[in-house]
């Protein structure tokens, strides 16, 4: 061994020793002085909180633990069959959120849901105070009120015909923040940009081009001084894109999946993207509901020929709670959990849907449309969700979608669909 080496050797054994020998030294010297000794860490606490946890004493530090699992059976009443009869698992999404540090807050979460599996939020937030933060990752985008509804809270198994019009996720970055007391919340971002009713799925753009978006959600007469007066539930929101597309274009399919409306293959998205999309909410005592408008409006490029697609759907929806519980875009707390030795048996909730989406008439006078395409779908829906407790819910609905116009009427489609669903 080299007289160098040696060094080095001897070195890093003094200061390993050190290091060892230290805690001991001091501790000795406390004791000689007659101190006590610094408190050891506090230990991490953990629990369950509408799901479960784990946290540093402060809490400054914290991670959660969540699920949405839905297991559904979908039936046709048709004759001939028009899809498969199936029991299927819709969803399953182990959810992990948190924050680090006390101002950062994160997502993830992946869905393994159909038999593959897709990330379908990833993101880190810096929050500067209550009325201002930072996201940058893969989140929804913030447009449609019934969309940006948490995918265990939506009244009817499948979303409507209206957040066809609306992109689901998307990569970018946003600023988010509530003002005004919550009576104002606010969220405006740039995104990659994807077509209407699709998530971004490799999670890269295929343009430079990028979408910006923005929405306003306003609870004008919500007051903490008198928060059970009828008008408090009352809620406007407006929320709208712009940018640039090239390439790939939107398919518009029911609940059931069935396409009925599709582009020619040779007709692809050439230009400017624009969405609006005007809502209101209303949410008092056992009653909720909704009603969404969305227009979207494309340029559309076939064998050299542009033309502006302009589209609109909308939709109304009403529930009631039978037993009496707070109705509200979030979770239902029944009154009575499910006991049956007590006799308590949960919640239960009726529903209603109507909604309709209408393709724009150019698509079909410039030739845009696939052969076989339906310009219109009208659809009706009635259900009832039974909650155990806050965490189980189970689903039961008939939806009736009727088409109209295009090139060929298809016949209507009548679906009925259970789903039991764990969400937390």
């Amino acid at each position: 061994m080299t007289s160098s080496r040696r060094l080095e050797l001897l070195a890093v054994l003094a200061a390993a020793a050190f290091l060892w020998a230290r805690p001991a030294c001091a501790q000795a010297g406390t004791s000689a002085a007659g101190a006590q000794q610094a408190p050891a860490p506090a230990p991490l606490q953990a629990g369950f909180q509408d799901g479960f946890f784990i946290q540093t004493a402060n809490g400054d530090t914290r991670l959660n633990f969540g699920m949405v699992a839905q297991a559904d059976g979908r039936f046709s009443v048709d004759d001939p069959l028009p899809f498969t009869n199936t029991f299927t698992i819709r969803k399953a999404r182990p959810t992990f959120t948190g924050q680090i540090m006390k101002y950062f807050d994160f997502k993830v979460m992946p869905d393994f849901g159909g038999g593959g599996s897709v990330l379908e939020d990833a993101y880190v937030d810096i929050r500067f105070s209550p009325k201002f933060r930072v996201r940058s990752g893969k989140d929804k985008t913030p447009i449609g009120y019934e969309l940006m509804i948490g995918d265990g809270y939506v009244l009817f198994p499948e979303r409507s015909l209206v957040s066809s019009l609306v992109p689901n996720r998307d990569v970018g970055v946003q600023v988010q923040g509530d003002l005004s007391a919550t009576r104002v919340s606010y969220a405006a971002g740039v995104f990659n940009g994807i077509p209407d009713g699709a998530s971004s799925s490799s999670d890269l753009d295929t343009s430079s081009a990028k979408d910006l978006v923005g929405r306003l959600v306003v609870t004008p007469f919500v007051s903490s001084r008198a928060p059970h007066r009828p008008i408090g539930g009352l809620g406007f929101q407006v929320g709208a894109s712009t940018g640039r597309q090239l390439g790939a274009l939107p398919t518009f399919r029911t609940s059931a999946q069935k396409a009925y409306f599709s582009y020619d293959s040779g007709a692809a998205a050439s230009g400017l993207r624009s969405r609006v999309s005007p809502a209101v909410f209303y949410y008092y005592k056992a009653f909720g509901g909704y009603a969404e408008y969305v227009r979207s409006a494309q340029q559309v490029t076939r064998r050299g020929v542009e033309t502006e697609v302009a589209n609109h759907a909308w939709e109304a929806t009403a529930s009631y709670l039978l037993t009496g519980e707070t109705a509200s875009a979030g979770i239902v707390r029944p009154r009575s959990p499910f006991d049956p030795t007590s006799g308590r048996w949960g919640a239960l909730q009726l529903l209603a849907r109507y909604a309709t989406l209408t393709v724009d008439q150019d698509a079909f006078v410039a030739g845009l449309a696939a052969a076989g395409s339906s310009r219109q779908a009208q659809s009706f829906a009635i259900g009832a969700n039974w909650y155990p407790n806050a965490y189980i819910k189970v689903y039961g609905t008939f939806e009736r979608t009727m088409f109209d116009g295009g090139a060929a009427n298809l016949p209507a489609e009548n679906v009925i669909t259970f789903r039991t669903q764990l969400a937390f």
